[in-house]
């Protein structure tokens, strides 16, 4: 079978540069295209990493992005992991990133919650997400 990869995705976001801020700024990823108002895109993982890309809302489509209710955008999760997620949890309260759920135990994982400025989750787990404990 041939290999696919998954290289970024896309979220739809109400003020680009507002985005630009809480995951550039705060969350310290590399803002690798900045063509706010309309565009820009993450670097996630240094040059060879995947992308998350952030597209303004298309006001001219009424049943849009727009129309997405909070608890639908909470229900899309971006999904991070980090080698020491107690340092990280630290150092990105210490930026100003708000987390509704901070580092704990999962079965699977060690993880830590926030939402970003469009209300998405973003989703830290430590080592390989959903390894931890499986043979």
């Amino acid at each position: 079978m041939l290999e696919v990869r998954l290289e970024g995705l896309t979220l739809r976001v109400a003020d680009v540069r507002r985005s630009i801020e809480f995951y550039g700024d705060k969350l310290g990823l590399h803002v690798e295209i900045d063509k706010a108002p309309q565009f820009a895109m993450i670097r996630v993982g240094g040059p060879t990493g995947g992308t998350i890309g952030l597209l303004v809302h298309d006001h001219a489509n009424p049943a849009g992005s727009a129309s997405m209710t909070p608890q639908q955008r909470a229900g899309i999760h971006v999904e991070l992991s980090t080698d020491d997620i107690d340092a990280l949890y630290e150092h990105l309260k210490a930026r100003g990133v708000v987390f509704f759920e901070p580092p704990h135990e999962e079965p699977w994982e060690r993880s830590m919650r926030a939402h970003d400025p469009d209300g998405y989750t973003v989703e830290f787990a430590e080592g390989r997400r959903g390894h931890r404990g499986v043979t």
